[in-house]
């Protein structure tokens, strides 16, 4: 009996028309199919050359041998019923359900369908081999109970497996943490019927089975929206006014790249302890595979701000040191600073007429700060009434002009000044200065230059002369940027026109 023929006669199908129209289908597959899975078609057209082959070669057989022809006659229509299902199926998945669904269907769920169907297949197969698959099964039933048992773990993989993909708490892509541990948080790179694998930010892939994701509190940092919270916790003086803090630290924290401008960082009073009082800075980020980078720039920030103000983190109270210094050499370090201040002051030409008593006067109120790499020591439009002198590192001065992008007009080294318009004369500052590097600046206050400028009135015209021409200085390069930044944009378009001219007149 030839099981092919009255299995094809049955759909009123002759053999090779089904052989033609299993080719159909794999030309329809490869049309269906995105460009990223054509490769899936191969599948159908392997087992369809592989029908053709084996059923050759049946026809070959002699005619003495009758069970080889048999075999190969039922190998022939496995790898033909084959060929359809994979093609029916995937054509019916990319037509028709992947159309019609809002999100791409669960990886497991077409796996389990796919199983279905060749289950199906083997047995047809099996049927028209004169096997009945009710007696196979029920005489294996020992042999299933047995398999049952040693694939507990694998059947608890798949159904949890097929529970996270129906409720669908994560997708790849997201950041989750599924223990109490640090180590144990990871973005999804793939999920399948077995286990989820995750890749920690030690770039390192870890494989979670289903049963114990489904069994763990999972939590997702990217839903419901990619904004997640961080914080750190800051000790500070008892003494310390709180509000004061809460400015210092929010500023701190604000301006550190990575932290989100909405929801604002906050500062909370956490409580007081023999350690002093501990408050939480808290941030929100949107790069999550960033936090720990952003964070270490957050305590970074607060460092430099805390330096500044002159506030010192305390330490752990567990030891006394006492150490003696006498007021000689306290009086020669003041000393030291108050020349090494006076020496940058005479740098500055503003102050190239001031007698010497001023010069010192000056040096001696002064105050040095200490800046992080990348912070914003003034910004444009702000109002101050300071001026800054460079003693360590590196500055940029920027500008943000309308119709242009930021601009960049130069760079400050040690013995240069800035914010001199503003100390003269209260006006709000023209351009963001920014450190480059780790800079130590010298910070000269209205309230020191005042009493000199009262002494001294004279002053003041010199001291005007100087700053028209810094001012006319800052306009030219503002020009020259804007000069440069159209002369570029306009051979740029015109470049591009040129092209566009050339490809319609074929020149």
């Amino acid at each position: 009996m030839d099981a092919l023929n009255e299995m094809l006669h049955g759909f009123g199908l002759g053999r090779w028309a089904a052989v033609i129209a299993a080719g159909l289908m794999v030309l329809v597959l490869r049309g269906v199919l995105p460009p990223e899975h054509r490769r899936q078609a191969t599948a159908p057209f392997v087992l369809l050359v592989l029908h053709v082959v084996t059923r050759l070669l049946a026809i070959f057989v002699p005619e003495d041998d009758p069970t080889l022809r048999r075999v190969l006659e039922i190998g022939s229509m496995a790898f033909l019923l084959f060929s359809f299902a994979r093609s029916g199926f995937l054509i019916t998945i990319h037509a028709v359900v992947m159309r019609r669904l809002t999100r791409p269907m669960p990886k497991i769920f077409k796996d389990l369908l796919q199983v279905l169907v060749y289950v199906a297949v083997v047995l047809a197969v099996l049927s028209h081999a004169g096997v009945e698959p009710g007696s196979l099964l029920t005489t294996s039933a020992l042999l299933t109970a047995v398999i049952g048992l040693s694939l507990q773990g694998t059947l608890g993989n798949m159904f949890a497996g097929l529970a996270i993909q129906a409720q669908r708490p994560f997708d790849p892509g997201d950041w989750i943490q599924y223990g109490d541990e640090p180590d144990q948080i990871g973005r999804v790179v793939e999920m399948n019927w077995r286990a989820v694998t995750v890749q920690t930010l030690d770039r390192v892939e870890m494989i979670i089975p289903n049963s114990k994701l489904a069994e763990s509190a999972l939590r997702n940092f990217s839903r419901p929206s990619p904004v997640v919270r961080r914080e750190a916790k800051v000790y500070a003086p008892i003494d310390v006014p709180p509000h004061r803090l809460r400015e210092l630290l929010a500023a701190a924290a604000r301006d550190v790249p990575g932290v989100a401008h909405e929801p604002p960082p906050n500062v909370m009073l956490h409580e007081f302890s023999e350690r002093g009082a501990l408050y939480r800075v808290v941030w929100f980020i949107t790069d999550f595979d960033r936090r720990e980078v952003i964070a270490s720039a957050v305590r970074e920030r607060i460092w430099y701000a805390m330096h500044r103000a002159g506030i010192a983190i305390p330490p752990p109270q567990r030891e006394v040191v006492v150490e003696e210094v006498s007021p000689a050499i306290l009086a020669e370090q003041s000393a030291e600073h108050v020349a090494a201040r006076e020496r940058a002051l005479r740098g500055v030409s503003l102050f190239s007429h001031l007698p010497s008593d001023a010069m010192r006067r000056l040096a001696e109120e002064a105050e040095e700060r200490l800046y992080a790499p990348g912070e914003a020591i003034i910004r444009e439009g702000e109002h101050g009434h300071e001026l800054f002198i460079v003693e360590r590192g590196e500055v940029r001065v920027e500008v943000q002009r309308a119709g242009m992008s930021l601009v960049e007009l130069a760079r400050l080294g040690p013995g240069a000044f800035f914010g001199e318009m503003s100390l003269m004369t209260g006006e709000p500052r023209r351009a963001t200065v920014r450190a480059v590097h780790e800079c130590e600046v010298i910070v000269l206050h209205k309230h020191s230059l005042a009493p000199i400028l009262t002494a001294t009135p004279e002053l003041a015209e010199l001291i005007s002369r100087k700053l028209a021409e810094r001012e006319a200085e800052l306009g030219e390069r503002v020009a020259e940027k804007a000069r440069r930044s159209q002369q570029v944009s306009v051979e740029e378009r015109s470049s591009v026109l040129l092209q566009r001219i050339r490809n319609f007149f074929h020149l």
